[in-house]
């Protein structure tokens, strides 16, 4: 994932800004890290270059 692509990304359950921390970079591309909602603090992992902007599902058996 590109550092330019954090301004255009934003929270999908309160649509505030996205705040990027603990990042890991391999030329000049994030690979691994998590994004953290600036309001309700929610956080989105980034695997492999992938931000992972979808809801947390609880496994229902």
């Amino acid at each position: 994932m590109k550092e330019k692509l954090l301004d255009k990304l934003a929270c999908p359950k309160c649509r505030d800004k996205l705040k990027l921390t603990k990042q890991k970079t391999k030329d000049n591309k994030i690979t691994e890290g998590t994004l953290t909602c600036s309001k309700c603090k929610q956080k989105y992992p980034i695997k492999q270059g992938i931000p992972n902007l979808l809801p947390k599902t609880k496994n229902k058996k």
